[in-house]
């Protein structure tokens, strides 16, 4: 339920869900981490839930705890496959929650993890995500300290979910947040667009291409740590652009500062594989997950010396600054075009890739 109030969200989508006509079922568009999703939040879950903590509707929620404070965050993963090209679904776990973390300014320590397991599950391959999943997590530097496991009927649970909740120590005076982004912030976005969402669907669906598209998940806290060190205060805003890619992350940061977002068209790093793959499907890589890239907004004064040092770590090397806030426009995403030209980037009311996270 991380997303922004969708009540400024543009509407179209031209490879998506329909639009929901039956209001009787949940509808796979639902978890897309478009208009559809947020409906879902605001509609069925909020008017129960809803806090002040909960209706920020962040990465993950800052508590005050006996004088202290922490970060928590919590996801559910039910990618398939649940082995892909640069990953499976047990580093995914890892590092989609220790990067929704990290962009809440928090340094990830703990993490507690629930297993389901579908009957009929073959051991060698649970053995092969857990051990993938130990091994990024002390790669991250976090430890796994509360779990619990079920296991439920062949046929109920694709083989495996796996579902995380991140804790946090936040780093005192860096609270980056989507609603600080301001007029005249420069967009940063630390790598190419579109690698795991299309490694998925390559996967899945057995696309036979020159070349192997691998995910790009990683553990983003390293290239926070340079952020902080770098910029501090400056940095105003981060987002790990998943479920929508970099368009839904754009929109979501818009509505919730009010502010208008301009991007370069040409600014974009795609590889050439994953362009190609997005083309032959239909797709339009801005709206294709990422789970090893960050966007942040960032004053202007800070942007270039943050770009040299995000550059400076592997994770980065092809980091570009794509745009702008702006004061026109409020809660919309314009990009000016290769041709010359300008659209806009609109919220899809589902996702073009269900199941990739």
């Amino acid at each position: 339920m991380s997303r922004a109030d969708p009540v400024t969200w543009p509407a179209t989508g031209p490879a998506c869900p329909a639009p929901r006509t039956d209001t009787e079922r949940v509808l796979l568009g639902d978890g897309s981490g478009g208009k559809l999703c947020a409906a879902l939040v605001r509609e069925r879950f909020l008017p129960h839930f809803g806090n002040p903590i909960l209706g920020q509707l962040g990465d993950g929620a800052l508590l005050e705890l006996g004088g202290g404070s922490l970060v928590v965050s919590t996801d559910t993963f039910v990618v398939r496959p649940l082995e892909f090209p640069g990953g499976d679904i047990g580093a995914l776990a890892i590092h989609g929650t220790v990067n929704d973390v990290a962009m809440m300014g928090a340094r990830p320590r703990y993490l507690a993890a629930g297993f389901v397991l579908e009957e009929g599950l073959e051991i060698a391959l649970l053995d092969r995500i857990v051990a993938t999943m130990a091994n990024a997590a002390r790669e991250a530097g976090v430890l796994l300290v509360t779990a619990d496991t079920k296991v439920v009927d062949r046929g109920n649970a694709d083989g495996l979910y796996v579902n995380t909740t991140g804790i946090g120590e936040p780093i005192p005076g860096f609270a980056p947040a989507p609603a600080l982004a301001r007029p005249g912030d420069r967009i940063l976005v630390s790598g190419p667009l579109g690698r795991h969402g299309m490694a998925i669907m390559a996967a899945r669906e057995g696309l036979a291409l020159q070349t192997e598209i691998a995910s790009d998940t990683a553990n983003l806290w390293p290239l926070v740590e340079r952020l902080h060190e770098t910029a501090g205060a400056d940095v105003h805003v981060l987002r790990d652009p998943t479920r929508g890619g970099l368009a839904s992350a754009l929109n979501e940061i818009a509505a919730a500062a009010r502010i208008g977002v301009q991007i370069d068209e040409g600014a974009l790093a795609v590889p050439d594989d994953v362009r190609a793959a997005c083309e032959l499907l239909g797709l339009d890589p801005l709206y294709v997950a990422n789970e090893g890239v960050l966007v942040a907004f960032l004053s202007p004064d800070a942007a270039d010396r943050a770009l040299a040092a995000v550059r400076d770590h592997p994770l980065g090397r092809e980091a570009t600054l794509i745009g702008e806030a702006v004061p026109r426009h409020p809660g919309t995403v314009v990009m000016k075009t290769g041709l010359g030209g300008t659209r806009i980037v609109d919220l899809l009311p589902g996702d073009q890739l269900p199941r990739i996270c």
